[in-house]
């Protein structure tokens, strides 16, 4: 257990025979929106400011898997394998089919508006299983031409979204959170959580740097919003649950697991500054962790409730 630093005896089973991290390529800018393609055995990612995804590979090791990209981040997959896109520079959801080789074949816009008015720059993606599209809305890429294209918010507000698509309607469930950024339902979908991560722009050591966890009502409202956890150092920028409900967000120097009762569990110090992660592998217990320019792999006694 060298790889996790364990504060809670619940968590002793999921990192019994973990380890070590390893550092499984290098080479890009910002890593992000982690997803792992089963059939394919591969993980995309978004590097952000060099408006590319990569992939990596057991065999084929670290490639460009596309260009040019929109300046996609986060990332989900659709009940019938097609891939979900947070595209900062479309300021939409895209939709990519894809082929048994995990290669892309077409694209198409999913949605880019409300009530007429362009989205900010949808940052990240969970699919629910009735196929509903939960998204958040933040500015981060519209605040500069680093991680999209510089813009003024047409909304004036940032958004926590749901999509249906068999009706086509976009609907706001929360304008609770200042900056909403990752989420993730708990493994029965009773509960939401959503980051909201408003001191990343903030030069004055303000701002929100925590999870709020609501209660999902009849599928698809929200009530009770609480704070879940408040993380530190750094943001909660991505995060995953696994099918004990056990939640695995990002921070400055590490992944941090919190139990579904608020409490820090453990520990995985990581060398860069974390990103996102997503579960992966053949038995989906593998944490694939994108931190800054690389990507890191621990094995884990426990399994992703999605990728």
């Amino acid at each position: 257990m060298d790889s996790i630093q364990v504060f809670d005896n619940r968590f002793a089973l999921a990192a019994q025979g973990a380890g070590p991290l390893l550092r499984l390529c290098t080479g890009a800018l910002w890593s992000e929106g982690p997803i792992w393609i089963q059939e394919s055995a591969q993980l995309l990612w978004s590097d952000i400011p060099n408006n590319r995804m990569l992939s990596w590979h057991a065999e084929r090791g670290m490639e460009i898997w596309r260009d040019q990209v929109n300046f996609t981040n986060g990332h989900a997959r659709e009940r019938d394998g097609s891939l979900l896109h947070c595209s900062h520079g479309q300021r939409a959801i895209v939709r990519t089919q894809l082929d048994s080789q995990g290669r892309a074949v077409s694209d198409s816009i999913v949605v880019d508006h409300y009530q007429g008015r362009r989205l900010n720059s949808p940052n990240d993606v969970v699919v629910k299983s009735d196929g509903s599209i939960w998204f958040t809305d933040p500015p981060y890429g519209i605040v500069s031409d680093r991680e999209g294209f510089r813009a003024k918010s047409e909304l004036g507000k940032n958004y926590l979204f749901r999509f249906c698509p068999n009706s086509c309607t976009l609907r706001i469930v929360s304008d609770l959170l200042e900056e909403p950024n990752g989420l993730a339902f708990s493994p029965d979908e009773k509960i939401l959580y959503v980051s909201d991560t408003s001191a990343a722009l903030k030069q004055d050591g303000g701002g929100h740097h925590h999870i709020v966890a609501f209660n999902v009502v009849e599928g698809q409202d929200l009530a009770n919003p609480r704070v879940f956890a408040i993380v530190t150092p750094g943001l909660s920028d991505g995060f995953k649950v696994d099918t004990a409900g056990f939640l695995y967000t990002s921070s400055e120097d590490s992944v941090q697991v919190y139990h579904p009762d608020g409490t820090r569990m453990a520990r995985i110090p990581v060398p860069e500054k974390v990103g996102n992660l997503c579960f992966g592998g053949t038995e989906n217990n593998q944490l694939f962790i994108c931190a800054s320019t690389s990507i890191y792999r621990l094995s884990l006694h426990a399994r992703g409730a999605t990728a």
